[in-house]
């Protein structure tokens, strides 16, 4: 139970017999407080509200990781040419190098009997110069090893019959030559041709015509030459 007092006699006014006025506006009721009620549910969530003002800059972050590498690109427009740089310093001399073979064919060939055979290679057996053996002793034939143009020349000693000689190359005849004998006299024919030739042709002399041209000669004071280069 609580007992209930008036506090300063305040409490109520009386107006008349068996009438209780109301106690002025703000003045303690005096009565002690009650039991504390329990706590109300909570009040649905309010609006959102308005966008605040931007902040300060914050400070710069670490560099993150390296991504992946891209594809390439496609090649750009050639630029303009620039301008001609000056020469660099020579460089150093270099080692010798290997000498270059130098190619080589010749031959230098004579007679030593008289020609009797007509139509046939005049076979020159005696060697005057023929390191390579380009030049076939036992047919009269010069073989081409090395393709390119060739000099070749001949000198024929003439006695007791006419002569009439023709330089061949592959089977046709390139030059000719006659001389006519004179009687008890020795005489001298030559004739010089250049041919290109190719590995493989062949090149010799021999006399043509009937069997009274054939007055080629040779002993030890007379010599019948034929030379190519």
């Amino acid at each position: 139970l609580l007992l209930v007092l008036p506090t300063h006699g305040q409490d109520a006014v009386t107006e008349g017999p068996g009438v209780r006025l109301p106690l002025p506006k703000g003045a303690c009721a005096g009565w002690l407080a009650g039991v504390p009620g329990h706590p109300g549910h909570n009040g649905i969530p309010g609006r959102d509200g308005r966008d605040g003002t931007p902040g300060e800059k914050g400070e710069k972050g670490d560099p993150g990781l390296v991504g992946p590498k891209g594809d390439t690109g496609e090649t750009g427009v050639t630029g303009v040419e620039g301008p001609r740089g000056f020469p660099g310093i020579p460089g150093r001399k270099g080692e010798p190098g290997e000498s270059a073979y130098v190619y080589r064919s010749a031959f230098s060939v004579g007679l030593e009997s008289r020609v009797t055979v007509p139509n046939v290679p005049i076979r020159f057996t005696k060697i005057f110069y023929n390191l390579q053996n380009h030049y076939d002793g036992t047919t009269g034939k010069f073989h081409c090893n090395i393709p390119g143009l060739y000099y070749f020349s001949y000198h024929i000693t003439v006695y007791l019959k006419d002569v009439k000689v023709s330089l061949y190359k592959k089977d046709k005849a390139m030059l000719f030559t006659y001389d006519q004998y004179q009687e008890k006299n020795v005489d001298q024919a030559s004739g010089s041709v250049l041919l290109h030739l190719e590995v493989g042709d062949q090149v010799w002399l021999q006399v043509y015509g009937d069997g009274n041209s054939y007055g080629l000669y040779a002993d030890n004071v007379h010599d019948s030459t034929f030379t190519g280069f």
